[in-house]
């Protein structure tokens, strides 16, 4: 009778452990722009790509087509998560492994399908959904159907940030793109929000439940931008116009979830969180940047600053590795009620799915 007492205690011991050191959700999905891109750029015809160093100097793979030193927000919401690897990017993604996640983020996407064109292709949101169905396909092979794979999906978590370079790469670009010349700035917020709208409604009728939401940070403030109004200081007419795209897309929030039953999105305030870490970090680039195609991207094979945990900015647009944990951080784990809408993601992936256990 005490073996058998003890060999139930040490199962329970080793149940528990094992539950412990689970992740917190049993996927984790990405769409978004270059600030997620982890390689679904790599093979593709365009300049936006981060495939050579100094890209990835302290990425243990080395260059891997993160825009950034290091690891970016997606990798570091894997790990506090609790996944002990990071979700393989669409183009590589085969197996069993799409189970736990796959990452569709694609530099210079999107939420509009023009946006970015002139740096070549690039997997806009629309695609990036489409790309969505074919994983969901896979996954619906590998448990036995269709309503399988939406219930495996209802416990996800979804991350979703996009819409930078429908301003960076459209509308503050007048040159190259007719949409300043279209639409006021209000008015590509209602036009950008519209198309988002539609675009998140998909992905939840696809069976995505847990929704991340990040709102877009100062761009006015970016490297990128101070170049080119060649001043120090922040543009106020670019952070004005980011900030009416994110007023409507915390009210979308709202909409979405008092209208779509069961969906919990949330809205994260990149706004203010950008902001914060200026306020600690040094706002120049990092490495040597190119004042030619792709303009405002490192040079390739010119070493990056030493101090790199003191900047911002890795080139003309894009976090350090600094910035991308400060910024996850806070996206996780709220440090102020601004950070997040109606609650941060370590909240979310707590609530309750005892709704889809019973589907």
């Amino acid at each position: 009778m005490g073996c058998y007492v003890t060999i139930v205690t040490v199962l329970l011991f080793l149940v528990l452990n094992l539950v412990e050191g689970a992740p917190q959700v049993p996927c984790y999905f990405i769409f978004g722009d270059s600030l997620l891109d982890n390689g679904n750029n790599n093979d593709l015809e365009t300049a936006a790509r981060a495939n050579y160093q100094p890209y990835g100097v302290d990425f243990p793979d080395g260059p891997t087509g993160r825009f950034t030193n290091g690891k970016n927000m997606a990798d570091f919401l894997a790990e506090h998560l609790g996944f002990d690897h990071y979700m393989p990017p669409f183009a590589n993604a085969t197996g069993d492994e799409i189970l736990q996640g796959v990452n569709y983020a694609s530099g210079s996407a999107g939420i509009r399908n023009d946006t970015g064109s002139h740096l070549g292709y690039r997997i806009y949101l629309g695609k990036q959904l489409e790309n969505h169905k074919v994983t969901i396909s896979r996954i619906a092979d590998l448990l036995g159907s269709t309503t399988s794979a939406k219930n495996h999906m209802n416990k996800c978590l979804f991350i979703v940030g996009i819409g930078s370079n429908d301003y960076i790469n459209n509308f503050l670009m007048p040159e190259v793109y007719p949409s300043s010349n279209l639409y006021s700035p209000s008015q590509y917020a209602t036009i950008l929000i519209q198309q988002y709208s539609q675009q998140l409604k998909e992905l939840y009728e696809d069976g995505a439940r847990k929704i991340t939401l990040f709102g877009l940070p100062q761009i006015g403030c970016i490297p990128d931008q101070l170049k080119r109004h060649d001043t120090l200081f922040c543009v106020d007419s670019t952070n004005q116009a980011v900030q009416l795209f994110n007023n409507k897309l915390k009210a979308l929030v709202d909409d979405l979830n008092t209208n779509l039953p069961d969906a919990k999105f949330i809205y994260i305030n990149m706004y203010s969180i950008s902001s914060a870490i200026a306020l600690t970090l040094l706002n120049r680039p990092c490495c040597k940047v190119s004042d030619t195609m792709p303009e405002g991207q490192c040079i390739p094979g010119k070493s990056p600053c030493l101090i790199r945990a003191t900047r911002f900015f890795y080139d003309n647009f894009h976090p350090t590795e600094t910035g991308n944990f400060i910024a996850s951080n806070r996206a996780y784990r709220a440090l102020l009620p601004s950070d997040s809408y109606p609650m941060d993601i370590r909240h979310l992936v707590r609530a309750s799915n005892l709704y889809y256990d019973d589907q």
